[in-house]
């Protein structure tokens, strides 16, 4: 077997914890509350408590296996060690694919918050700009990660004390739209924790950058656990002060619910900090993104699995160099040819079933923490599939194809490397 460059740890419980966080507090926390609510109406923190709770099955089954296996891929890696390379090279589509259509959409929101107009232009100098910061290395990356992250978490603080200090909008007196008929009915719960809990996807990030965190059985665990309560107390937090600030018609027609809760309340004037924050979040996520998905990148081209090119690693600070370039050409071809805010709910679907690989192969671990039961495994995995297929069906027929697209390529490209091997046997 080849052997490839490693990356350095360098990275310390604080920095992993940040960059989780940020992930977890991207843009979606400026936005996801309205879909949600439109779903479930007001039983919104149910949603979110379901969906942290799905969240944290597959964050304890996240960190049993980067202590395991620290090394850059996440579940791609453990699935391949634990249940084969077809579960392993399924986890690896499903996330290098569908987090590139976030890669773009989180690109997009940051140039609409900035430059509406330009939005498109905007964007794409931000992938630009954003992958030149991760070519500095994995130091640069969590540096930059913290300042957006604390400039995030200023911002909903800001719109917290915005949705305490009022005055409330009395119920149905100003809401732009009536709620779906589903909203607040049992059946729109599911479906709405579907869209929250990639609110909590971020841990992951965490998990892919195994080969770049020092000490991982111990550091792994904490800051994927660490991010993931931390997220979970904001969004229910959040959640809970718009739900009393505003009508839930209002909040689930709302295309920016954070800055309709401050622009309903006596701090309107700070309704552009709002604006600045949630241009910064869509910037942390964008960042982290990008890091992530470049990781995974390079251990499948270690693999094979994408062409061997992109594993090579190199610069001062060894970062997967052409994997990053190559995410970020992707990227910047979906920004331009594409709805990239249709494309990007297609990979809810992908996502859904990464994590449920991921807890399939925590299940089959022998060496396991009292914490993390096999139950716990199984539990996580029902509740991907439950997510995943209460999904709207485009989405869930959009990336079953690209996943069987994926698989259907690698099944050609490996009885061609077979039928190259038997033939040089015959010479």
């Amino acid at each position: 077997m080849t052997k490839h460059k490693q990356l350095q740890r360098r990275l310390g419980v604080a920095d992993a914890t940040a960059i989780g966080l940020g992930s977890m507090l991207g843009a979606g926390v400026f936005v996801v509350f309205a879909p949600a609510a439109r779903l479930a109406g007001e039983l919104l923190l149910v949603a979110i408590a379901l969906a942290g709770a799905v969240a944290y099955c597959n964050a304890v089954a996240s960190a049993q296996l980067a202590a395991k296996y620290p090394q850059s891929g996440g579940t791609y890696v453990y699935g391949r060690k634990q249940l084969g390379e077809w579960s392993g090279f399924l986890a690896g589509w499903g996330f290098v694919t569908g987090k590139s259509a976030s890669c773009a959409a989180m690109a997009l929101t940051f140039g609409q918050y900035v430059a509406p107009e330009y939005a498109t232009p905007v964007a794409v100098a931000a992938v630009a700009a954003l992958t030149g910061v991760n070519l500095l290395g994995i130091t640069r990356t969590a540096f930059l990660t913290r300042i957006l992250l604390a400039v995030v978490l200023a911002t909903l603080a800001f719109v917290a004390a915005a949705s305490i200090v009022g005055p409330h909008v009395a119920d149905g007196g100003t809401a732009s739209g009536a709620v779906s008929g589903r909203a607040g009915g049992g059946w729109g719960i599911l479906p709405a924790a579907g869209l929250v809990f990639f609110a909590f996807a971020g841990y992951a990030r965490i998990a892919t950058l195994g080969e770049e965190v020092k000490d991982p059985a111990r550091v792994i665990p904490r800051a994927v656990l660490g991010a993931l309560a931390g997220a979970l107390v904001i969004y229910l937090l959040l959640g809970a002060l718009l739900l009393a600030h505003l009508p839930v018609n209002m909040l689930a027609t709302s295309t920016a619910p954070l800055l309709d809760a401050v622009e309903q309340s006596r701090l309107a004037a700070g309704a552009p900090a709002v604006q600045a924050g949630a241009a910064a979040a869509s910037l942390g996520a964008l960042l982290a993104l990008i890091t992530g998905v470049g990781r995974t990148a390079m251990a499948m081209a270690r693999e094979r699995d994408l062409p061997g090119l992109l594993a090579r690693v190199g610069g001062r600070h060894p970062v997967p160099v052409t994997a990053e370039l190559a995410v970020a050409a992707v990227v910047v071809l979906l920004l331009l040819t594409t709805d990239v805010l249709t494309v990007v709910g297609f990979s809810s679907f992908g996502v859904l079933l990464y994590y449920a690989v991921t807890n399939a192969a925590a299940f089959t671990l022998r060496d396991r923490p009292r914490h993390a039961p096999k139950w716990l495994n199984a539990a996580g995995l029902a509740g991907c599939l439950v997510l995943a297929f209460t999904l709207p069906a485009a989405s869930v027929l959009g990336m079953a194809t690209v996943m069987a697209a994926g698989l259907a390529g690698r099944a050609v490209v490996l009885a061609f490397r077979k039928r190259r091997f038997q033939k040089r046997r015959l010479r």
